[in-house]
This record gives structure tokens, C-alpha cells and sequence, in this order.
């Protein structure tokens, strides 16, 4: 049983689950407007130096999940392909084109923002994005694209799966309530923005 398992996180797949997927031969392919268009391998990707971020997922269902996650800094990326002046939104497809969303080139260069692998030192596994997801905290996570094969830099915003279907765009994480799920699921209490404290604490 694997680390996300263990703690219970949900397993969902808005587009249906793609089933077992080959990380060997994985690719994620980057265009758009950058200078050089790269297609990276599973391969290229774990050579790059690893980055690893201790924060939450936090769902805008209302569970929030933290953990060691290990993967190569976004912003890497983008260097690596060299991004143009004229980008301004990122945005990540998922496996068979069907789900995607967009995120500001700025929240994709901070520190956090990484293509994911790993959760605990333990590649993650279909049901929670692997072979390579998003990661970003700073926003809710439907912004963190599972199973990502293709990375575009666009020069303007284009909604994506959830925002055509009412989701906020900005998707900015809101004070309320979400189940900790390192808490065993207990409730507690968390203000606007990404999840690094407790209200409650």
C-alpha cells in the first residue's frame, strides 16, 4: 500500500481512470511560445536534480494532504525551453487530451510549483497522477494536472475542464474548513491562500 493510500486520499479522476500507465516510455512534450520546444523523457526527468517540496495538496472538496513531494522545479523547465517574454499562462494536458487547466507563469516559477514523481520518497502511482503530475499548493487542487504529457506556454488564459464547469479560475484556496487528512481525516480550520498553518492551531 502506497504512502496516499495509507492516509486515505481519494482517488479521483474527473475524465475516468486511464489505468495502468508505462513511466518508462513517459514523455511530456513542452511548446508554445518558448524559443526551444523539448520533449522530455521519464528518463531526462529524474536526471534533472531533484527538488523536494514538504507541503500540501489541498482539494477544493475539502481534504488537504501534506507530504515530501520530489520532482523537478517547473520554472527549470521553462528555462530549458526558453520561455518567451510573451507568456503569460502555463498549461498542462493530461494523459488522452481530455482534462486540462492553465496557471500564471508566475505562480508556475515559485518555488513549490514542480513536476511531481514522488510522495514520500515512493513514485506515485496512477490513481494519484503518477507517472508525473503537478504539484502547486498555492491554489486549489484541481490545478495540480494529473498524468501530464503535454506542458503548452500560452500567451493568454483558456479555461480549463473544471473552469468550464464552474470551478473559479483563479482557484485561489479559501478559509473554511477541510478533513487533515495526516490527522486521520479530522476537521480543522484554514485561512485564505496555501495551507501552512491551521487556524485551529
Amino acid at each position: 500500500m502506497s504512502r496516499l493510500k495509507d492516509l486515505k486520499t481519494p482517488v479521483f479522476w474527473a475524465e475516468g481512470h486511464p489505468g495502468k500507465l508505462d513511466r518508462e516510455s513517459w514523455i511530456v512534450s513542452v511548446d508554445g511560445f518558448c524559443k526551444n520546444p523539448k520533449i522530455f523523457t521519464w528518463q531526462d526527468i529524474v536526471s534533472i536534480p531533484k527538488t523536494i517540496v514538504d507541503a500540501r495538496l489541498t482539494s477544493v472538496t475539502r481534504f488537504s494532504v501534506r507530504g515530501k513531494w520530489g520532482g523537478i522545479k517547473i520554472s527549470d523547465v521553462l528555462d530549458a525551453v526558453e520561455a518567451h517574454d510573451e507568456a503569460r499562462y502555463v498549461r498542462f494536458w493530461s494523459v488522452r487530451n481530455i482534462y486540462d487547466t492553465s496557471i500564471p507563469i508566475d505562480v508556475v516559477r515559485k518555488e513549490k510549483t514542480i513536476l511531481a514523481y514522488e510522495f514520500d520518497g515512493e513514485y506515485l502511482e496512477e490513481d494519484y497522477g503518477g507517472p508525473i503530475r503537478g504539484f502547486c499548493p498555492y491554489l486549489w487542487g484541481y490545478k495540480s494536472a494529473k498524468s501530464v504529457v503535454k506542458i503548452e506556454l500560452m500567451d493568454r488564459y483558456v479555461s480549463g475542464f473544471w473552469e468550464l464547469r464552474g470551478y473559479p479560475d483563479d482557484a485561489l484556496i479559501t478559509k473554511g474548513r477541510v478533513h487533515d487528512l495526516n490527522q486521520g481525516g479530522r476537521i480543522r480550520y484554514i485561512p485564505d491562500g496555501e495551507v501552512t498553518t491551521f487556524i485551529d492551531e
